[in-house]
């Protein structure tokens, strides 16, 4: 469903002569060819990525806009800074929509509650069951805080 959009999205942009959204579009489906053939190398029987790894492709492809952001505005190229957040907004149409920090808190107390953990021992079966249930739609490195605090990290 997701690669329908891509391209649906790419044929849009391109109509519309949009060259940051075809190029970021384009970037997108360069990247899913990527994890395709590497599916393809491991042998697993499935030749594409699922859903829910193209979800997690887009929000590392966010993360490292974020971190590019954050250099190229200590190095003062702004306008380099202006293209990454608009390559941001445009993945992130592709995602469904993120959770705020009071549900990603609700999520995280009723995952410790449903696994028992206790400590930051546990630390690791809580973000597995949060990736579990909440994958593409949760910042994972705000869950991770949460939960660091919850557990009395």
């Amino acid at each position: 469903m997701l690669r329908q959009r891509f391209n649906d999205a790419l044929k849009a942009a391109m109509l519309a002569k949009e060259p940051r959204r075809v190029s970021t579009v384009r970037l997108i489906l360069a990247a899913l060819k990527d994890r395709d053939i590497a599916a393809r190398t491991r042998g697993t029987g499935n030749n594409e990525v699922t859903d829910d790894e193209v979800l997690q492709m887009l929000q590392s492809m966010v993360k490292q806009r974020r971190e590019s952001i954050a250099l190229y505005e200590q190095g003062g190229r702004l306008e380099l800074a202006e293209q990454e957040r608009e390559e941001i907004g445009i993945i992130e149409d592709f995602l469904p929509r993120q959770m705020t920090e009071e549900e990603i808190a609700e999520a995280v107390g009723a995952i410790i509650a449903e696994t028992g953990a206790d400590g930051l021992k546990s630390m690791g079966q809580v973000m597995a069951a949060l990736k579990d249930r909440y994958g593409g739609r949760m910042d994972f490195a705000r869950a991770s805080a949460v939960a660091k605090s919850a557990l009395g990290g």
